[in-house]
């Protein structure tokens, strides 16, 4: 009997819970929880056992993938998976997996929120903007941002997005392209980050393209910090007393937003993209179905470490 273990620090929702469960037990395998730990102690003796791991934002290190010594695949419920070290599990014959476009409609809903906190400052009560007949720019073009132009098209907003991997896939749906992230941050009123924290897009968003964006501009980012090029966002906004910046993610420089850009920012207490029951449920029924798939047929479609 295979022994899958769920170790979420963030809890899944318990009617999530109860679909994954369902999907694990009636696959003939043994299901372990580890719910809200305390420490790395626990994950680090829940994981003995396991031969199967879903995980949401929990962190899965050399450590952990050292004390799980009969691991055979972690499925990361959700799509970034920069908190599984994906080369080390690779050393280990260990699959990692994701679970991609499971909770873009939950973050495209929270991106296009923050846009609206932003634009109708903050609901101070101060005279603000309309959505309508605004440019929203795409930094990026995976599953969240899809869903993000399919709402701002709702809003009547023009969407233009910079992708270097998706423009097939952008042009068939009528979208302008732009020619460099400059020209994408110079040309709108919103901008809305979804690139993942690897590679190129590492503190991408620097003072090189956030000196093209236009005035008033609100910068959104439900997807890493570390796209963010924090310095540089400190300083240009120190310059450039016009823009805001919303996040799902407190920057490490948190305390100069507070000191100096008071009115002009807001972050939620947490990551909270993917905090829907909704959400919850597709990402993780999605996790356990790849797993029985994965033990009973072979199946790596997901795998994200080949």
């Amino acid at each position: 009997m295979k022994r899958v273990l769920i170790a979420t620090e963030k809890p899944f929702a318990h009617s999530a819970l109860s679909k994954i469960s369902e999907v694990i037990r009636q696959s003939g395998y043994e299901l372990h929880l580890l719910e809200k730990y305390q420490s790395k102690t626990e994950l680090l003796e829940a994981v003995k056992s396991a031969e199967a791991l879903i995980v949401r934002s929990d962190i899965v290190d050399r450590e952990v993938l050292d004390a799980a010594t009969d691991l055979k695949i972690v499925v990361r419920a959700g799509a970034g998976y920069d908190n599984v070290d994906t080369a080390y599990a690779k050393e280990k014959s260990v699959v990692v997996m994701n679970t991609p476009g499971q909770n873009s409609n939950a973050v495209a809903e929270l991106a296009i929120g923050l846009a609206i906190y932003g634009i109708r400052e903050f609901f101070s009560g101060k005279s603000g903007g309309e959505l309508r007949g605004r440019t929203l720019g795409l930094h990026g073009y995976g599953y969240v941002a899809r869903n993000v132009h399919r709402i701002a098209r709702a809003f009547g907003m023009r969407v233009i997005v910079y992708t270097r991997y998706s423009k097939a896939q952008a042009t068939s749906e009528g979208l302008e392209v732009a020619s460099s992230l400059e020209e994408l941050y110079a040309l709108s009123d919103v901008v809305s980050i979804h690139v993942p924290a690897r590679g190129e897009h590492l503190k991408s968003v620097s003072m090189d393209v956030l000196k093209h964006l236009k005035e008033n501009a609100i910068i959104v980012n439900t997807a890493r910090k570390e796209v963010i090029h924090e310095e540089d966002l400190c300083a240009f906004m120190e310059e450039r007393t016009d823009v805001k910046y919303l996040s799902d993610i407190t920057p490490d420089c948190a305390a100069v937003f507070a000191e100096k850009f008071a009115g002009r920012y807001y972050f939620t207490p947490k990551k909270i993209g993917a905090q829907t029951e909704e959400a919850n449920t597709n990402a993780g029924v999605a996790a356990a179905e790849q797993i029985v798939s994965f033990f009973e047929n072979d199946d790596r479609s997901f795998q994200v470490n080949k």
